[in-house]
């Protein structure tokens, strides 16, 4: 992985065909340059995963979740082994999205089989709201402890925190912007957690946004927002939008 910035694309249940989710993939490949400092990657929906990876080498795949079990009568399910060898070197975790069906314990157990199978984990934790006596620090202190019980100092390094605040993010009803501040306040306090949980070995973990981070703000979020990247959305969707937000992030220190 190289140093500096990390810009992830999820294209949750989109684009329809596989025509438009190539047509996708090579604009943004086209569209950005060699990259230096930053690195880019894209989690499609799986059934796109394996013909994507033909196109580009400048952009690394993710999965936008992954089983914890290796093989077995688990209908439906897709494990991280078969992700690994498929190409793909990266996990959504946990999104707010999935939450709904599955607790810390669960989430947990997805972290730990990525890491053995050699993906690196996008471990999502976010507040669905924020209450005036700042009980949503415990909750994202919750999530991050449940999440990563287990792990090993070793392996801490190879996760990526997103902090996705739900209150922000485009699905949510009556949806807010966040600010620069609110991500700089957490990703702060994100550190400390970690940092008493794993020591030294936490200053390794990325901490990225994803609260429906966009072109406009990407670079108030990437110089004052405390973080190493963004986890982007809907704007992943737009070759044009995404590919600036990539250029960006390339430009930033």
């Amino acid at each position: 992985m190289r140093p500096g910035k990390i810009i992830i694309g999820n294209w949750k249940m989109n684009p329809l065909i596989q025509k438009e989710a190539e047509k996708l993939f090579r604009a943004v490949a086209k569209n950005i340059p060699a990259l230096k400092k930053t690195e880019v990657v894209i989690c499609p929906p799986f059934i796109y995963l394996a013909q994507l990876k033909k196109f580009s080498r400048k952009i690394s795949l993710g999965s936008q979740d992954a089983f914890w079990g290796g093989t077995g009568a688990f209908t439906g399910e897709i494990s991280v082994d078969m992700l690994y060898n498929l190409g793909v070197r990266y996990a959504i975790l946990g999104h707010s999205e999935r939450r709904s069906l599955e607790d810390d314990v669960i989430i947990n157990k997805k972290v730990k089989s990525a890491l053995s199978a050699g993906l690196r984990p996008i471990l999502c934790v976010g507040e669905s709201a924020r209450d005036a006596d700042h009980g949503y620090f415990n909750l994202v202190k919750e999530q991050l402890i449940g999440c990563l019980r287990g792990v090993s100092k070793n392996s801490v390094g190879k996760v990526i925190i997103a902090y996705e605040p739900v209150w922000a993010i485009s699905s949510t009803p009556g949806r807010r912007d966040a600010l620069p501040e609110d991500s700089h306040e957490m990703s702060i306090f994100i550190r400390k957690v970690l940092s008493d949980q794993f020591g030294r070995d936490a200053s390794r973990v990325k901490i990225i946004y994803g609260g429906s981070a966009n072109e406009r703000d990407a670079a108030e979020f990437l110089s004052r927002g405390g973080v190493d990247g963004l986890l982007i959305g809907r704007a992943s969707l737009s070759a044009e939008k995404f590919s600036k937000i990539i250029k960006i992030a390339e430009k930033t220190k």
